[in-house]
């Protein structure tokens, strides 16, 4: 496998764009040789969702479209990011706050930690934001 994979898709911000970004990611993890049915990968499926929702429902209509970035360094370490294009950051809830929502962050900040990973935020040239999970790669290279 190449020391640096890279995939990339863009999608409306549309609700129904949440499940195109999760079957993109699986497709794509697949590719690189992660089973579908791998704990690591249903976690990624899980993040993406999160993700992607957090994309399309927080934006308030100024994000017309995110970006799903995915990359795999030197098969150690696995890169997942969503851009959108809304200035605001992801919002962390006091754990008392009483909602049926905005508990994704929670959910992927646990996720990923549990995981091993770590958890990132970084602005875009545009003004909006990506949110990126790192995870450790736990596919072994074939040869």
């Amino acid at each position: 496998m190449a020391d640096h994979q890279e995939a990339s898709v863009t999608l409306p911000s549309d609700p129904a764009s949440v499940s195109e970004a999760r079957r993109y990611v699986a497709r794509v993890l697949t590719e690189w040789g992660l089973p579908d049915g791998a704990g690591t990968a249903e976690t990624v499926r899980l993040i993406i969702s999160e993700l992607a929702t957090n994309a399309v429902q927080h934006t308030l209509g100024t994000s017309p479209t995110f970006t799903v970035d995915v990359t795999l360094r030197r098969d150690e370490e696995l890169r997942v990011g969503v851009t959108d294009s809304h200035p605001r950051w992801p919002q962390r809830l006091p754990a008392a706050v009483q909602q049926d929502n905005g508990r994704g962050m929670v959910i992927i900040r646990a996720l990923t930690a549990e995981h091993g990973g770590r958890l990132a935020v970084t602005p875009t040239a545009d003004g909006g934001k990506t949110v990126w999970i790192t995870l450790p790669w736990t596919v072994r290279a074939q040869g």
